[in-house]
């Protein structure tokens, strides 16, 4: 059993590992130590989970081949995103990034709501992640989804009493699996094309792309209504962004990692989407059924789909002890800048967030309550909810690249040595596009419980922050960060 010491307001464990990145000079207490090849892998994991494991069955179903353009597009996107994202990074890489720069270019009320909201983000997809892991479970024995969505979420809080440094370790290997089985899955799937083996060789042709319906069999809008699918896929790219505060070399690991969003979207959306469907006709995918899975049984190839099967089910474990990390990340960003309970600073001798960690995991445990009442729909409810929330961070990212460039062409702030490419013009088209994404969500009427939930939480921050500003007036100004230290 792994033995965690909780210390009354403990800084570290070394004074040298403190965040050297905070220009403000106060030592957040992390471990430095997640290095280059960790944060290559915890950027590239982040990107392969649920929305394209389990997600993409039902996306498949409504837009068809078409998909393939839908990821495409919002990739582009997602790129803007994280290159806005690393230009400030190099310009202040700090812990609680998103957060940290809403309160600096928007203010107090900005960091606030959007500490509170990406933590919400990662509690719901922690949800999200197990829901998918119980449902991967029924693929080999017949238990109940809640059952095994609450030994999952008993297992990853577990797994995150470690230190950062072995949390690193254990999603370099669980994205590790990730990326070996796609690149693996698409190999067989152009053997099959060019060789013609298994049950699929003979019926096997890119020509699955527009025979069965044309490209667009679902006509555009059917493209368009899956985009909050896509964009759901997409979503913890930007975990990168919280690991800054544990990086060794947050300005060499950052911008590479950033720098292979393109060729992983290109390789493990894109690609393997063509390929599964040249090599099985998308008519032949069901919502709620991972594609990959299904893919390798239309093949006959058993094995290979118990394989698959198991791969994203840790996919899914992968993400959400993903979640878990950072959930206790933000909840002590909030308390460090007194927008939050001063008992989420403390930290163990590994460097662990635990009560924050601990709060969140306890939240999660909502996900077996979903389980149990909508085990058919439960995925789909929480992925909606999920995508809005989500998307605050990015739209908060954005506002805030767009606010910074600004100062620095008023000669207000210096210029960063990670410049995004195409600057504001990028920036504003990314907005642009989120904006149709949500329209899209309120079309939809399975997507439409997302943004009925959205005003209610935005009300539940505004009389919280009313409350916390009239009893605390120093959250709700640029007040000196409290350090660990602080009583």
């Amino acid at each position: 059993m792994t033995q965690v010491r909780l210390d009354q307001p403990h800084d570290g464990p070394d004074p040298s590992t403190r965040d050297k990145a905070d220009p403000s000079g106060h030592g957040e207490g992390y471990q430095r130590a997640l290095g280059a090849r960790q944060i290559q892998m915890i950027a590239i994991g982040g990107a392969i989970g649920t929305g394209l494991f389990l997600g993409a069955g039902k996306a498949i179903s409504k837009a068809g081949p078409s998909l393939i353009l839908a990821y495409a597009v919002a990739g582009i996107v997602i790129f803007f995103i994280m290159r806005a994202l690393g230009e400030l990074l190099m310009y202040r890489p700090v812990a609680g990034s998103f957060s940290e720069y809403a309160r600096e270019f928007i203010g107090p009320f900005a960091g606030f709501v959007t500490g509170w909201t990406y933590w919400l983000f990662w509690v719901v997809t922690g949800i999200t992640e197990v829901t998918a892991a119980a449902t991967y479970m029924t693929y080999w024995w017949d238990i109940p989804q809640w059952a095994s969505a609450l030994v999952f979420t008993v297992i990853l809080y577990g797994a995150n009493l470690i230190s950062v440094k072995l949390f690193g370790e254990l999603e370099f290997w669980f994205s590790m699996v990730k990326v070996t089985a796609i690149i693996g899955m698409i190999l067989i799937c152009a053997g099959i094309l060019t060789i013609g083996f298994s049950d699929a060789g003979d019926t096997a042709s890119v020509s699955h792309l527009w025979d069965q319906g044309g490209f667009f069999p679902k006509g555009i809008g059917g493209t368009l209504m899956t985009l909050q699918i896509v964009m759901f896929a997409f979503l913890a790219v930007e975990l990168v962004g919280v690991t800054a505060g544990e990086s060794k070399d947050p300005e060499k690991t950052l911008p590479k990692a950033i720098n292979t969003v393109p060729w992983r979207i290109a390789v493990f959306y894109v690609g393997a989407l063509i390929m599964i469907l040249s090599v099985v006709p998308w008519s032949e995918f069901q919502p709620g059924v991972s594609p990959f899975v299904a893919a390798f049984e239309k093949m006959g190839l058993a094995a290979g789909a118990a394989i698959v099967n198991f791969v994203v089910l840790t996919a899914a474990l992968s993400s959400c002890n993903s979640g878990m990390y950072s959930t206790g990340r933000m909840l002590r960003d909030l308390a460090l800048n007194r927008q939050g309970p001063s008992v989420f600073t403390r930290l163990t001798r590994t460097g662990t967030p635990l009560i924050g960690t601990t709060f969140s995991a306890a939240l999660m445990l909502v996900g077996v309550w979903i389980n149990y009442q909508w085990p058919g729909d439960a995925f789909t409810y929480v992925v909606s909810f999920a995508t809005i929330s989500g998307m605050w961070a990015w739209i908060m990212i954005l506002v805030c690249h767009v606010l910074y460039r600004l100062k620095v062409i008023r000669g207000l702030l210096p210029a960063s040595p990670f410049p995004a490419p195409f600057g504001l013009i990028a920036s504003v088209y990314s907005l642009a596009f989120i904006a149709m994404v949500i329209v899209m969500m309120g079309i939809d009427k399975d997507a439409r419980i997302s943004l009925y939930c959205a005003p209610l939480w935005a009300l539940i921050l505004g009389v919280s922050y009313l409350v916390l500003k009239n009893r605390n007036p120093e959250a709700a100004a640029f007040a000196k960060r409290r350090t660990p230290a602080d009583k």
